[in-house]
C-alpha cells in the first residue's frame, strides 16, 4: 500500500465560490502559473504517484457554500484518479483544510477523533478541536492552547484486513507576522515557537496513547518545523518534530522517519528537502525539510520505503520532463510517500 502526504499550495484558489473547478487562464496563487496549468500539474503528479491514499494539506476550504469533500472528489473525477473518495477532519477557518483522498477499492476511511473536547487531568489528551491548558511561560497560570488547523485523525480499514491509524498534520507557521520592529519580531517568534511546541506535545500525547494500545500509526503532513530550521530551536532545546517523534525516548515509543533521522543525526552533508520557496529579495530559492511521514515501530519493522518526489533530488522524477515540470508547477512543496506491506 502506498500512502502519501502533499501540501498543495492554495488549492482553494482553483475552485469558484460554488466549488466548481476553475480550468481557465486566470492566475493561480502561484507566481506566473495559471489555474488551468496548476490543476493539470496536480493531476499529473497524483497520477504518477499512484498512491492508495493522499493526505492533502491545504485542501480547499469547507464552508456554507461549498464543501471540501465534493470539491476533491470533483477534481479526482476530472483527472481520472483512483483516489476518488475524500474524507476530511474538523473544519477550520484558515481556508486550508486537511483531507484524505483515497481509493475505495483498497480501503475504507473515516474521521475518528479521540479524546474529549476539553480534556481531563486524569484522562486522555483532549480532542484536537478542543483546548488544552498548560503553563506555557511558567508563571503559575494555565494558558489555553488551540490548534488553528486541528490534526485530522483517520481510521483506515484496508480491504485486505487489519486497521491503520493516520494523523494528518499542518502545524502553525512560526513567522513573526505583524511585527513593527526587530524586538517585536523576536517576541512574537518566541511566543509562536512556544505555542507550537505545546501543540506538538499535545500531539505526542495522542501518539503515546496509540502506541500503548498497540495501534499501527502514521503521522504525516507539514510541520512547518524541523531540526535546525531556525535559531529558536536552540533556545527551547529541540524542535517540534523531535517531540512528536519521541527522539530521545525509549525505542518502543518512538516514531520513525528516515529523512528526519538524517537531518537530526547530521549524517549527510546536505539534508533531504521537501519544499522550495522563492525569496524575491535574494533572487534565489530556499529549500527546507518540512513534510514528514512518521511510522510506529511495528510498521517500521515491515521495511517500508519512503520517497520524496523532488524533481531535482529524485532521478526518476527528473528523467520524466512532464513530471518534473508538473512538480515545479503544482506546489511549493513536494509529495512524500511511503510503501508498506500490510
Amino acid at each position: 500500500m502506498r500512502i502519501a502526504t502533499w501540501n498543495i499550495e492554495w488549492f482553494v484558489n482553483l475552485f469558484d465560490a460554488r466549488g466548481r473547478l476553475l480550468e481557465d487562464g486566470g492566475w493561480s496563487a502561484r507566481h506566473n502559473v495559471t489555474r488551468a496549468d496548476q490543476l493539470a500539474a496536480i493531476g499529473i503528479v497524483m497520477t504518477a504517484m499512484d498512491a492508495d491514499a493522499v493526505m492533502v494539506i491545504e485542501a480547499p476550504d469547507n464552508n456554507r457554500r461549498r464543501k471540501t469533500v465534493s470539491m476533491l472528489e470533483t477534481f479526482a473525477a476530472r483527472y481520472g484518479l483512483r483516489t476518488r473518495r475524500a474524507v476530511m477532519g474538523f473544519e477550520n477557518d484558515t481556508q486550508q483544510e486537511i483531507a484524505l483522498l483515497y481509493d475505495p477499492d483498497r480501503m475504507v476511511a473515516r474521521h475518528d477523533p479521540k479524546g474529549t473536547p476539553d480534556g481531563r487531568p486524569d484522562g486522555p489528551a483532549p480532542r484536537f478541536d478542543g483546548v488544552n491548558r498548560v503553563d506555557l511561560d511558567l508563571d503559575g497560570r494555565l494558558d489555553t492552547i488551540r490548534f488553528n488547523k486541528p490534526p485530522f485523525e483517520v481510521q483506515v480499514l484496508p480491504r485486505t484486513g487489519g486497521e491503520l491509524r493516520l494523523i494528518g498534520v499542518h502545524m502553525k507557521s512560526k513567522a513573526p507576522h505583524g511585527a513593527d520592529d526587530a524586538a517585536e519580531a523576536h517576541r512574537i517568534a518566541i511566543a509562536a515557537r512556544r505555542e507550537q511546541l505545546a501543540q506538538c506535545l499535545w500531539l505526542r500525547a495522542r501518539v503515546l496513547e496509540h502506541l500503548a494500545a498497540g495501534d499501527s500509526l502514521i503521522v504525516l503532513g507539514d510541520f512547518n518545523d524541523g531540526p535546525g530550521l531556525d535559531a529558536y530551536e536552540k533556545l527551547f532545546g529541540r524542535s517540534g518534530v523531535e517531540i512528536v517523534l519521541g527522539w530521545d525516548e525509549p525505542r518502543e515509543t518512538r516514531l520513525f522517519d528516515p529523512h528526519a533521522r538524517a537531518a537530526l543525526g547530521h549524517k549527510l552533508a546536505v539534508a533531504p528537502t521537501t519544499a522550495r520557496f522563492y525569496l524575491a529579495e535574494k533572487e534565489r530559492y530556499f529549500t527546507a525539510l518540512l513534510d514528514y511521514v512518521m511510522v510506529s515501530p511495528d510498521l517500521r519493522a515491515k521495511g517500508p520505503k519512503w520517497r520524496i518526489w523532488h524533481p531535482f533530488d529524485d532521478p526518476a522524477c527528473y528523467r520524466v520532463p512532464e513530471l518534473r515540470e508538473a512538480l515545479l508547477t503544482a506546489s511549493d512543496h513536494f509529495p512524500v510517500s511511503i510503501d508498506l506491506e500490510l
